[in-house]
C-alpha cells in the first residue's frame, strides 16, 4: 500500500505500560512485511513488559525511549521530527494514565509531545483492567477524545485478562489492528459513513437436503467481513448478517449469523428500515431441495433425481421495499464476460450499484484474500478495480458510491 506521494506509508507506533505490550510485535512485524515503514517509541512503563531491542529488531529502526527525548542528540526536537515523519499514529496498549493526558492536552514523555506535534490520524487500542476500564472517570475521558475528528478508537474485547478477571478490556488482537491501520492509511482518517447505518450480507447460504447434506457453494463471506471492516473505519454503524464463517467478527460490528436464504430474507427485511446502506455481498443460494428429512437419509434412500425448489429472490425484495433515501449495491459472481450479465442484473433488479466480479480469474474470488471487479452504477458510470486486497476493494466500492448523492 502507498500513499499520494508514491512512497511506503510511515506509521509510529506508542507502546503504552501494560502486558498487552507483546502483541505489539505482532503489529510491527507484519506491517513491516507489508512495506510500511515503522518507528516506535515506548514509554518508561512499557519498557517494563517489553524491551526497545525488541522493537528495533522488528521494525529495523532504532526504537525511542524518554532516554533519547531528554538528549540534544538531534539536529531538530525528536518529537517534532516523528510527528512529522508519521502518516498515522498508533497507541497500543492504551492506558488509563496516557488517556488522560492525551485528553487534557498534558504532554510530560516522549509519546505524549510527539502526539501533540503531529497532525495525522491516531488510532487508540486501549487495554486495562476491566473495573479501570469501568470507571466513570476513564469512560468520560474515552469519549471525550473520540469527539476529537484525529483519534480513532478501537473497542476492548472481553475475556480472560492477565489479572485473572473475566470481563472487557482486553486489548484488540493484532490482526484487528492491523486492518483498521490499513483503512486509515486509505482514507486518510476521514469518516465519511459517520452517521449511516450499513446493513451487509456476506457468505454462502445452505439449502440442507437432511441434517447432513445441502446445496451450497465455495463462498467464504471473505468480502462481506472486508466490507463490514471498511464500513465501520469509515464511521458507519453495521450490521453484518452472514452464513457459515470461520474468521472473527470485528470488534464494534454487530453480527447475525444464518444458514439458509429464508433465514437471511427474514433478518435482512428486518434491518432494512433503519439502513441507509445496504449491500448484498452474500452468495445466496437459487434453489433448495423440494423436501427436507429431518433425519439422515440412507444412501439407497437418495433420490435418483433432486426435485428443486426456489429460494426468495432477497436483493429483488429489498429492492421494492427500500425508501428514496437508502441505496442498494448488489454483488455479481461471474465468469467470462462480467459486465453485460452484471448491468442486466443492475437494470432489472433496479440496483443504485452493482460490483461485477469475476470467479474465473486466479487469486480473486470466493475464497481468495484478494479480489478485483468492475463497479457500475444507475447513472452509468464505470470503474475498473485491478487485483487488490478485498480490504481495499472495500474502500474503493465506499468512495465509488460517494458519487451516487452527487
Amino acid at each position: 500500500m502507498t500513499n499520494p506521494q508514491n512512497r511506503p506509508p510511515k506509521v509510529l507506533i506508542g507502546v503504552g505500560g501494560g502486558i498487552a505490550a507483546y502483541k505489539v510485535c505482532e503489529v510491527v512485524s507484519t506491517l513491516f512485511k507489508a512495506g510500511i515503514e515503522v518507528r516506535v517509541i515506548l514509554t518508561d512503563s512499557a519498557q517494563e513488559f517489553i524491551t526497545p531491542l525488541t522493537l528495533s529488531t522488528l521494525s529495523r529502526h532504532r526504537a525511542y525511549t524518554d532516554s533519547d527525548f531528554w538528549q540534544a542528540t538531534h539536529a531538530r526536537p525528536l518529537h517534532i521530527e516523528l510527528g512529522e515523519w508519521a502518516d498515522l499514529l498508533l497507541i497500543a496498549p492504551l492506558t488509563a494514565n496516557t488517556l488522560a493526558k492525551l485528553t487534557y492536552g498534558m504532554a510530560d514523555n516522549l509519546l505524549t509531545n510527539t502526539v501533540l506535534a503531529s497532525t495525522c490520524p491516531v488510532l487508540l487500542a486501549p487495554a486495562m483492567n476491566t473495573d479501570m476500564w469501568e470507571q466513570l472517570t476513564v469512560q468520560r475521558n474515552w469519549q471525550q477524545l473520540l469527539g476529537d475528528s484525529r483519534y480513532h478508537g478501537m473497542s476492548t474485547a472481553s475475556g480472560l485478562l492477565a489479572c485473572d478477571r473475566v470481563g472487557a478490556g482486553r486489548m484488540a488482537e493484532p490482526p484487528e489492528i492491523v486492518t483498521y491501520i490499513h483503512s486509515l492509511l486509505h482514507t486518510q482518517g476521514k469518516r465519511d459513513l459517520v452517521g449511516k447505518q450499513v446493513l451487509i450480507s456476506a457468505g454462502g447460504t445452505r439449502e440442507y437436503l437432511d441434517p447432513v447434506r445441502f446445496i451450497g457453494n465455495p463462498s467464504t463471506g471473505k468480502m462481506g467481513l472486508a466490507l463490514a471492516q471498511a464500513a465501520l473505519h469509515r464511521g458507519a454503524k453495521v450490521t453484518l448478517v452472514h452464513g457459515t464463517a470461520n474468521w472473527d467478527v470485528p470488534l464494534g460490528v454487530q453480527a447475525i449469523p444464518v444458514i439458509s436464504a429464508e433465514e437471511m430474507q427474514q433478518v435482512m427485511l428486518e434491518y432494512l428500515p433503519t439502513a441507509d446502506l445496504i449491500v448484498m455481498s452474500a452468495a445466496v443460494a437459487d434453489v433448495k431441495p423440494k423436501d427436507y428429512s429431518p433425519e439422515k437419509l440412507p444412501k439407497r434412500s437418495l433420490p435418483q433425481s433432486l426435485p428443486l425448489a426456489p429460494v426468495p429472490d432477497i436483493v429483488a425484495q429489498l429492492a421494492q421495499l427500500k425508501q428514496p433515501h437508502q441505496r442498494l449495491i448488489g454483488f455479481a459472481a461471474q465468469t467470462g464476460d462480467i459486465i453485460t450479465p452484471a448491468m442486466e442484473k443492475l437494470q432489472r433488479k433496479q440496483l443504485d450499484a452493482i460490483v461485477a466480479n469475476p470467479i474465473d480469474q486466479p487469486d480473486s474470488g470466493f475464497g481468495s484474500n484478494n479480489n478485483q471487479a468492475v463497479f457500475l452504477n444507475s447513472q452509468g458510470q464505470q470503474m475498473k478495480i485491478a487485483p487488490c486486497s478485498k480490504l481495499k476493494m472495500a474502500h474503493y466500492l465506499f468512495d465509488f458510491l460517494r458519487n451516487l448523492d452527487k
